[in-house]
C-alpha cells in the first residue's frame, strides 16, 4: 500500500504519496455528524436555502483494522453515533469510502488537512474567485443570481424586486472537487447540498447532506499533471468541430429576414464568420424580463419562413446554422402535451400535474429518471434539431429542477437537484452520438456537475451582466473559465457583451469592444444580443464597432492552427486551453493569486481590459522574454504597463514560442488593420 494510517496515542492520520491528509484526534476529530431540517425556496431557478441543524456531534472514538489492502475504520460517539469508512487505493487513487452509518444522521462534515499557506482552486465554475482560500462555497446548481455582490444597487434591487439577487458563490456549476497547491485533487461523491469551507488555517471542512459514497484524492508531481489526471477521472471533451474555426458565431434574433440582414452587414465589414445563431428559431414570448423563448422545441415557419431551406444554403457558404433548446416545455406547446400523455412529467408528491414559474410562462419538467422519457427528448433533438439541420445550439438550464417534485426513480429531487445538469448533458451527447454527429455539430451549455466533463462539448459562461462589474460583468469571466478548467472543462467561452440587463443596465460599445478583444482569445467566439436587444448595443449598428469585430475575427482565424493544437491536447490530455499562470510557471509565488490575466496555451498570455474609460493597463508577466502581440515590443518579466487604445489589447506571446513564426502574422495584421481612430 502507498497509503499509510498511522495510530497513535491520541488517534490517527492518514497520509498518502507523503502528503497528510486526514488527522484525527480525540480533542480535534475529523469526522462529525448530526441532523438538520433544511428550507428550500425555489424563485425561477434562484433558490433560498436554510437550514436548522438540531444536532452536530463529533465523532471521537475510533477502532481501526487493517488487511493486505484496505483499513477499515469505525467512528463513534458516546451518545450512539457512528460512522464506518473503508480506506484504499485503486487505479493510484486513494479513497475513503462510507460504508454505513447508525442514529438519526442526515448531516456529515470531514476536515481535510490543511497548510496556512496552502490555497485552493475548483469546486466548479466559480466566477468570484479562483483561490477559494478564506470562503465557504455551498455547492448548489442554480441561476447565479441577477447581482452577485450584495453590496451593489443591482443585487439589492434583484433581491427587492423578486429574490432573485445572487452572492459570490451562486454559480451554474457547481461541483464537490477541490485542486489544492499541495498537489492533490480531493473529490467528494454526492449529489447532495454540500458546502466547502476553506476558512480554517489548518483544515478544509466539507459538508454534505446526505452520505456520500466517498472521498477520493489523487496526486501528482506538477499542475500539468494534475489537472490532466483530473479530466481522465471525470472524462474528457471531444474535438471542436471544423467550422467553429472560421470565425464568429453571430447571435441574432427576429427572423429569417432580420437575421441574414445583419449577417450579410458583419460580413461586409469584414466579419470572420462561422456560424448564425438564432435562439428564437422556435419562436418567442415577451415577458417583462425581455424577449423570451417559447419553450416548444420545433421550427417556427411563421417568425422563420423558408429557413428549411435558407439553412442549406447557408452551410453551401461555410456559415451554419444554430438554435436553442432546454430541458423543459411550454403548456401551451404541443411537445408538453405529447409528454404529459404519455406520463413523462415528473409530478408533485401527491402525484398532481408539477408546473414550473419560469417567469410569467409555465412549464413542465420532463423526468429523465424514466428510461422512456429520456430517450423519448433524445428522440426530440434528433429528429427537429439534427434532422432539420442545426449544426448547434444552446442546451440551456438544468438548474431548475425543484426539490419538492416527486420523480420516476423515486430519488428525492433534492438529492438529484445536482445531478440535473449532467443528466441534461448526456442527453444532448447521445443524440449526436447515436447519430454520428459527434464532432460535427456544437451545443453548450452553462449549468454542470460532477461528470459533465464528458458529455458537454462546450461550457458557456452563463448570463453576464452587460457591464464591467467585478462580480457579473466581463471580469467574472476570467475566473469562470480557469475554476471550470481545473475540473476538466478545459472548452470555455462567454456572450461577448453580456447577457442581463435590468434596473438600468444598458450594453455600451466600449463594453463590447473589450469583451470581443477578450473573446478572441478563447476557444469560441460568440455574440448575444441579450434580453433586450432593443435597449442595448448592437455590433451590426454601428460601423467602427463592426471594422474592431473584423480584427479581432481575423486574428481568432489567424491563430486557428494554434488553438487547433490547444484544443486537440485538452481532447487528448485533458490541458484547457485557458490556464492560470502557475500552471507554467509554478516556481513564480505571484502567479497564484492572478485571477484577471490567463494562459492561452503556454505561449500566450492574456489579460483582457476588464475596467471602463482606460488607456493603460498593468499585466504580470513571469520572468521570460514576451512580445506584446499587438505591436512587437520586447518585454521581461515583471509587472508593465502598455497602452491598450481599441484594437491593441494586452496579449503577449512567449518569444522562444515554437508558434512564433504564426505570431509574428498576428503582429502584422493587428499592424495593418488597427486605425488611429479605432472604435471611436
Amino acid at each position: 500500500m502507498t497509503f499509510k494510517v498511522q495510530e497513535n496515542k491520541e488517534g490517527f492520520l492518514i497520509e498518502y504519496n507523503g502528503r497528510n491528509l486526514l488527522t484525527h484526534t480525540f480533542s480535534k476529530p475529523a469526522f462529525y455528524v448530526g441532523y438538520g431540517e433544511a428550507e428550500i425556496e425555489m424563485y425561477r431557478g434562484n433558490f433560498k436555502i436554510q437550514d436548522y441543524k438540531i444536532s452536530r456531534v463529533p465523532l471521537k472514538h475510533f477502532n481501526i483494522k487493517k488487511d493486505s489492502e484496505k483499513v477499515y475504520i469505525d467512528l463513534y460517539s458516546n451518545d450512539g453515533y457512528s460512522l464506518s469508512l473503508c480506506v484504499k487505493e485503486m487505479e493510484d487513487r486513494l479513497y475513503i469510502e462510507f460504508e454505513r452509518s447508525t442514529g438519526t444522521i442526515n448531516r456529515y462534515w470531514i476536515r481535510i488537512d490543511a497548510d496556512e499557506d496552502e490555497k485552493v482552486y475548483g469546486c466548479g465554475e466559480q466566477m468570484s474567485y479562483f483561490n477559494l482560500r478564506g470562503r465557504n462555497f455551498p455547492l448548489w446548481t442554480s441561476e447565479p443570481g441577477v447581482g452577485r455582490d450584495k453590496s451593489t444597487y443591482i443585487t439589492w434591487m434583484a433581491d427587492v424586486m423578486g429574490k432573485a439577487g445572487g452572492d459570490y458563490y451562486n454559480t451554474n456549476y457547481p461541483q464537490p472537487t477541490f485542486v489544492s497547491t499541495r498537489k492533490y485533487y480531493c473529490h467528494l461523491e454526492s449529489s447532495a447540498y454540500m458546502d466547502f469551507n476553506f476558512k480554517n488555517k489548518y483544515y478544509h471542512e466539507l459538508e454534505v447532506w446526505s452520505i456520500p459514497k466517498y472521498i477520493m484524492f489523487e496526486t501528482a508531481e506538477t499542475f500539468i499533471e494534475l489537472v490532466s489526471k483530473i479530466s481522465s477521472f471525470f472524462g474528457r471533451q471531444p474535438l471542436l468541430p471544423e467550422w467553429v474555426y472560421n470565425g464568429l458565431i453571430l447571435g441574432v434574433q427576429g427572423g429569417t429576414d432580420r437575421a441574414l440582414e445583419k449577417m450579410n452587414k458583419a460580413l461586409e465589414k469584414g466579419v470572420k464568420l462561422s456560424g448564425l445563431w438564432c435562439q428564437d428559431w422556435q419562436g418567442r414570448k415577451i415577458t417583462s424580463f425581455g424577449k423570451r423563448l417559447f419553450w416548444n422545441w420545433k421550427w417556427n415557419p411563421q417568425m422563420y419562413p423558408e429557413l428549411d431551406k435558407k439553412i442549406w444554403e447557408l452551410k453551401d457558404k461555410g456559415i451554419r446554422f444554430l438554435g436553442y433548446i432546454n430541458p423543459y416545455l411550454i403548456k401551451e406547446g404541443d411537445l408538453y402535451k405529447e409528454a404529459y400523455e404519455k406520463g413523462y412529467l415528473a409530478t408533485k408528491l401527491n402525484g398532481e400535474d408539477y408546473l414550473v414559474d419560469f417567469g410569467e410562462f409555465y412549464c413542465g419538467i420532463v423526468d429523465f429518471t424514466k428510461p422512456e422519457a429520456f430517450e423519448w427528448y433524445k428522440a426530440v433533438i434528433k429528429k427537429n434539431l439534427i434532422e432539420f439541420g442545426l449544426d448547434g445550439w444552446m442546451a440551456d438550464f438544468g438548474e431548475y429542477l425543484p426539490t419538492d417534485c416527486k420523480l420516476y426513480n423515486g430519488v428525492s429531487a433534492e438529492i438529484m437537484h445536482n445531478a440535473w445538469p449532467t443528466i441534461w448533458a448526456r442527453c444532448n451527447y447521445e443524440a449526436l452520438k447515436e447519430t454520428g454527429k459527434l464532432g460535427e455539430i456544437l451545443f453548450f451549455m452553462r449549468a454542470g456537475f460532477t461528470g459533465v466533463q464528458r458529455y458537454c462539448t462546450l461550457l458557456w459562461a452563463g448570463d453576464q451582466s452587460v457591464d464591467f462589474s467585478i462580480h457579473d460583468g466581463l471580469a467574472s469571466v476570467i475566473p469562470g473559465a480557469l475554476s471550470s478548467g481545473m475540473m476538466g472543462n478545459g472548452l470555455h467561452h462567454s456572450d461577448i457583451g453580456g447577457y442581463t440587463s435590468l434596473f438600468g443596465l444598458k450594453r455600451t460599445k466600449e463594453l463590447f469592444l473589450r469583451w470581443a478583444e477578450m473573446a478572441a482569445f478563447t476557444p469560441v467566439m460568440r455574440t448575444h444580443e441579450g434580453n433586450r436587444p432593443d435597449e442595448n448595443f448592437q455590433v451590426y449598428d454601428d460601423d467602427g464597432a463592426l471594422e474592431h469585430l473584423a480584427l479581432m475575427t481575423s486574428v481568432y482565424v489567424k491563430l486557428s492552427p494554434y488553438l487547433k493544437d490547444l484544443v486537440k491536447q485538452n481532447t487528448e490530455e485533458g490541458i484547457p486551453v485557458q490556464r492560470p499562470l502557475f500552471m507554467h510557471y509554478e516556481d513564480d509565488k505571484n502567479t497564484y493569486d492572478i485571477q484577471y490575466q490567463y494562459m492561452y496555451g503556454k505561449d500566450i498570455l492574456v489579460a483582457p481590459v476588464y475596467k471602463e474609460g482606460v488607456s493603460r493597463w498593468s499585466v504580470y508577466l513571469p520572468q521570460d522574454e514576451w512580445i506584446h502581440m499587438p505591436t512587437g515590443q520586447e518585454f521581461r518579466g515583471g509587472y508593465v504597463e502598455v497602452d491598450v487604445p481599441f484594437g491593441k489589447p494586452a496579449v503577449f506571446y512567449r518569444r522562444s514560442s515554437e508558434y512564433r513564426d504564426l505570431f509574428e502574422e498576428v503582429t502584422k495584421l493587428f499592424k495593418e488593420m488597427v486605425k488611429d481612430d479605432y472604435g471611436s
